[in-house]
Formats: C-alpha cells, sequence, structure tokens
C-alpha cells in the first residue's frame, strides 16, 4: 500500500443527489472521479459533513463495481485546533509567553503534564461528557507552572488531526483506471419543513394558499448543484442515547409563484422533487415554493368550550361565583383539502400564517397554527385566535348529590355577540362517566363518548343562553 493516500477533494465532485428529511438529517449522494492503480489504494475523500452517521456510510465504483472492494472504512472528525493540539501534546516540551510584574516578557520552557480538556463517563450518554482543566507544565528545574497564559509554542504538530472532516478507505482494486465512484451517508443537522401563507379574500369565504419548504443546513458541508428531493411522512430512527417571519412578509406578495416541486407517493410517505438543481450552503435557510392554490374555499367557526376548565383549579376574579366563569370564544378556520376546493394536494406539516388585506389593501396579520401531515382530501382546522367581540360565560346553577356516585347538575351558559352581523358558534359541553342529560332548551350533536356539542346562531347584540340538566354516574 502507497505511504501518501489519495485526496479527494470537492474541486474533484461531479454532482450531489440530496434527499432530506423533515426530521433534521438527509441521505447524501456524491459521486467523484478517481484514478486508482490495481492492488491497495488508500484514499483521503475530503470535504464531507461534519454531522455524519459514521455507521450509514456506503461506498461503490460505478464503473466496475465488483472490481473495488473496500477492506476498510475511517471517518476521522479529531479536527485541528488549539484544544485537540494539547490534547495531543501531552508529554511534549512546548514554550510559552509569560508576562511577570515588571511588564517584561519572559520566554519558558517545559514538559507539558495534562490536557486541557478530559472526557468523564456520564450516566447520561454512553460517549461521556468533556469537562476542561487548568495546564500544569514542569519546568527544567522541576518547578511547576500552573494555569500558564500566554501563547503557546510546539515544536511539531501532532499526528493525527485533520483540518476537516475526512471519509479514508482502504480499498482493493482488481481494474485499474479512472473510476466514478459514489458515495452515501446520513447526514445530520439537516432538515427541512412546510410553511404556509394563507390570504384571506375581502367576503371573509375564501383563501389564496402559498406553501413554501425552508431548507436549514447546519451539517457543516456545502452541496453544490445538488439534485434535491424531501420527504414528508414520520420515518421511523433508532436513537442510541445521542445522536422569519420578514421572509414569510415577502412571501406573502408573492403568493403567485409556481411551484418548483413534483410531488408522489414513496412508499408510505410523499416524495417532492425539486425541478433542476440547486446549491445548499452550509449554515444556510433557503426558501422554495412547494405549491399553490388559488380561492380555496375556508369556513369561519366560533368555538366556546369552556367546560374544558372545569376539571382544573382556578383563581376566579373578585365576587365570581365558584360555581362561574368567563373563557374566550376560540376562532377556527376550516378547509376542505379536496380537487373540488382547488385543493387536493399532500400538506406536509408546517405552521401556516394567516393574513387579510385591510380597506388601505395592507396585509395583517391574523394568526398562526402548525398542522400534522395531511393527506388529500381531509379537513384542515386552523385554531388562529379568540374573538374580541364574542363573548361567553358558564355557571353551574345546581348541584345536586342523589347517592354516592351519582349527582345531578343544571349548567347554564350564555353567549354574547356585540358584533355587527350575525355570529354562528359551536358550544362544546364535555362529562365525565355514565352521563345523560335529562332536559335542555337547546338541540344538541353528540361528538363522542364524552363530547356533544350546542350549534347556536346569535344576531348582532343579541345574548343566547343555553341550560341544560344532567345526571352523571361515577
Amino acid at each position: 500500500m502507497a505511504d501518501n493516500p489519495i485526496i479527494s477533494t470537492a474541486k474533484q465532485s461531479q454532482g450531489f443527489s440530496l434527499t432530506i428529511y423533515n426530521q433534521n438529517f438527509a441521505v447524501v449522494r456524491e459521486q467523484r472521479q478517481l484514478s486508482l492503480k490495481q492492488g491497495t489504494n488508500l484514499v483521503r475523500y475530503e470535504d464531507v459533513a461534519a454531522q455524519i452517521d459514521p455507521t450509514s456510510i456506503s461506498f461503490k465504483s460505478v464503473t466496475a463495481p465488483n472490481s473495488v472492494m473496500v477492506r476498510e472504512q475511517n471517518y476521522q472528525y479529531d479536527l485541528l485546533n488549539p484544544i485537540t493540539i494539547l490534547n495531543k501534546s501531552v508529554g511534549k516540551t512546548i514554550r510559552f509567553r509569560r508576562v511577570n510584574p515588571d511588564g517584561q516578557i519572559e520566554i519558558l520552557e517545559g514538559k507539558l503534564l495534562n490536557p486541557p480538556e478530559v472526557t468523564v463517563a456520564s450516566q447520561n450518554s454512553y460517549r461521556g461528557s468533556n469537562q476542561s482543566q487548568k495546564l500544569a507544565i514542569r519546568l527544567p528545574n522541576g518547578n511547576v507552572v500552573l494555569n500558564p497564559s500566554g501563547e503557546m509554542e510546539l515544536n511539531e504538530m501532532p499526528e493525527g488531526l485533520v483540518s476537516r472532516p475526512s471519509l479514508v478507505w482502504k480499498l482493493e482494486v482488481s481494474e485499474a483506471g479512472d473510476h466514478a465512484t459514489e458515495v452515501s451517508y446520513i447526514a445530520n443537522a439537516i432538515t427541512w419543513k412546510a410553511d404556509y401563507v394563507a390570504v384571506v379574500s375581502d367576503d371573509e369565504s375564501k383563501v389564496d394558499i402559498t406553501g413554501w419548504v425552508t431548507l436549514d443546513n447546519r451539517s457543516g458541508a456545502t452541496y453544490e448543484n445538488s439534485q434535491l428531493q424531501l420527504i414528508a411522512g414520520d420515518v421511523r430512527r433508532v436513537e442510541e442515547y445521542e445522536q422569519a417571519q420578514v421572509m414569510m412578509l415577502k412571501s406573502v406578495k408573492a403568493r403567485s409563484a409556481q411551484p418548483q416541486f413534483e410531488e408522489e407517493t414513496f412508499f408510505e410517505y410523499h416524495l417532492y422533487t425539486l425541478d433542476g438543481t440547486t446549491t445548499v450552503q452550509n449554515n444556510e435557510t433557503k426558501q422554495m415554493t412547494l405549491l399553490s392554490a388559488a380561492e380555496v374555499q375556508v369556513n369561519r367557526k366560533l368555538i366556546f368550550d369552556s367546560s374544558k376548565q372545569w376539571y382544573y383549579s382556578r383563581i376566579n376574579p373578585p365576587g365570581q361565583g365558584e360555581d362561574s366563569h368567563q373563557d374566550k370564544v376560540n376562532v377556527i378556520l376550516e378547509l376542505a383539502n379536496t380537487k373540488t376546493n382547488n385543493m387536493g394536494m399532500p400538506l406536509p406539516k408546517g405552521k401556516v400564517r394567516v393574513y387579510k388585506a385591510d380597506r388601505r389593501g395592507n396585509l395583517q396579520f391574523l394568526g398562526e397554527d402548525l398542522i400534522d401531515h395531511t393527506p388529500r382530501d381531509e379537513v384542515v382546522g386552523l385554531y388562529i385566535g379568540d374573538s374580541f367581540d364574542v363573548v361567553g360565560d358558564r355557571k353551574r346553577t345546581a348541584h345536586k348529590q342523589i347517592s354516592n356516585r351519582v349527582t345531578e347538575d343544571s349548567v347554564e351558559i350564555s353567549i354574547r355577540n356585540r358584533k355587527e352581523d350575525q355570529a354562528q358558534v359551536w358550544v362544546v359541553e364535555r362529562f365525565s362517566g355514565d352521563w345523560k342529560i335529562l332536559k335542555t332548551s337547546h338541540s344538541y350533536n353528540q361528538l363522542d363518548a364524552k363530547t356533544v356539542e350546542f350549534p347556536i346562531s346569535i344576531n348582532p347584540g343579541e345574548e343566547v343562553k343555553i341550560t341544560y340538566s344532567v345526571m352523571i354516574k361515577y
């Protein structure tokens, strides 16, 4: 085997294929040309990600796959810096400059007795944790200088340090010549997410939606001219203990941009492939158009869900009864993700920001919510805030203990509409145990075994009171 390895850098790269997952990792595939001789070759592959999962690395010759065999592979990430240099210089002679009280600079020479950093065992990590410690240097006269300050100088550079993360292979080659090779690995600290902008129409019946891909690359490498693909879905990975609003406002104005990705179903996930190539710089956030939909029908729901507070202790304002409390009326926007509603597309999880133009044409922020991965033909619900002019309160007007495990309660819910137009409100009530509504002032829908809702309409300036009695067996 040759003493000097074959050095391959990013200058020899012939392109990347990059598949990014929204779980903070990516599969990186890079093609480089290598000139290999027959027999054993040592190859140092530089300019790779600093956040590699070393157990995921794969190397192959595309030119002649059966003629190149990997005998050994190493991921070298012990990077050259002052700490690692001193760590590997324990027992060696170093020189350091010391400023004496009279201001004179003195150059001393001695043997380094300990490293500046040590790894200690940790109950929370199989890798241990690094701890810093002060240096000690033994002078030729036997004295020991503790915690020296100033510049230090070494006679030689320690072996085994690299200036950048590198992959090193020992290859056995039966067919010499130029080989087109492909290296693939999983890189951490690179992810993507979906960000959506929804602009509500003047009559508040429709929205225009633009979806953006936001890439965040902190993997320690730049991927030039990459064929970019994105996976949306919850991909399982086995963990081993450790392993801007300004931009969005610009996005609102560019909501008519055409999508740059082609979507397809892939296994139990969804795959998005970029049309063309792009460069993903290290320490960069990049945004690209994912989808666009115009005139999507949207329904606004006002929900008063005050009974959820019933089971939690709370401090009431002075003078308010123990069984009475006021709560917010939540604003929900619902839209059907269907083709007939100008949608019908898989929606990767992300944040949806909602805007509306005022009468002067200025876009105003209405609220935001997070959505999970949502397939086509499902309903998307966005909780964007609470109503200002529709208010409600709930009070228990009577309570009877029928027996040890049976109670009967009477409840009154008051909803007031202070707006200038009609309000549709859904009042949600929750029960525990075996319950039965004995009488009610309004009809209701049973949502599940413990929840009902009362749909009501309230004219401007009016108040609607819902009363009911319920028997509960525990």
